[in-house]
């Protein structure tokens, strides 16, 4: 199961009870809703979240945080360097977007027992070649969530993948409408399995 920020409902909560090996992403903001298992935490681990996070004792205390066994790093260090020139000319707001904080999570893991794990950058620009069959806006960088799906796909090719808590909204950065489109077509492929919640809900994967 992979478990985003938004609300995940009675369905959501049974399935996620059920699975065999569950995603959640960094304050884990959907354990408080359906605590239990949780076998990744996957971070952003650049940026004003990475520093948050990696900064915060408070974060390492977290309950799906201390259970995991695994901590993802999505976002590539070399594809995160790679992007600090163009994004100062573009989006030169960003300029501690590219920050990056994968040294202080793996530094964390060692400490704890976890194991550490960086998304490699192919999966980031697989993800932007899905993407641009929707015709996507301009956009800085795809969500944390659907960076892990990919990851998820890569690493448990055979197994049935759930979702739930994805609302699809939050930061312009990301190109949600395109990646709502991408995900509705991995559900129609039979490759994940949507979970409801029990109202429209807007939190996104974290990202």
């Amino acid at each position: 199961m992979i478990v985003g920020n938004g609300d995940v409902g009675e369905e959501g909560r049974a399935a996620i009870a059920a699975a065999d090996f569950v995603i959640r992403f960094n304050e884990c903001r959907s354990y408080a809703s359906s605590p239990g298992r949780t076998d990744v935490v996957a971070v952003c681990n650049t940026g004003r979240p990475g520093k948050a996070m990696t900064g915060d004792t408070g974060w390492r205390t977290l309950p799906g945080v201390v259970e995991a066994s695994e901590i993802w790093c999505v976002r590539d260090p070399e594809k995160f360097a790679e992007m600090r020139g163009p994004l100062a000319v573009s989006h030169p707001e960003l300029d501690d977007f590219c920050d990056d904080y994968t040294s202080q999570f793996k530094a964390f893991c060692k400490e704890a027992g976890k194991r550490h794990v960086v998304v490699e950058k192919v999966i980031h620009e697989a993800v932007d070649e899905a993407l641009s069959a929707y015709d996507p806006a301009p956009y800085v960088v795809p969500s944390t969530g659907l960076i892990a799906i990919a990851e998820t796909f890569r690493r448990f090719p055979d197994a049935e993948a759930g979702l739930v808590g994805f609302g699809h909204a939050g930061w312009d950065g990301h190109p949600f409408a395109a990646e709502r489109q991408l995900v509705d077509r991995y559900i129609a492929e039979g490759r994940l399995v949507r979970y409801a919640a029990d109202q429209s809900h807007s939190s996104s994967q974290g990202a």
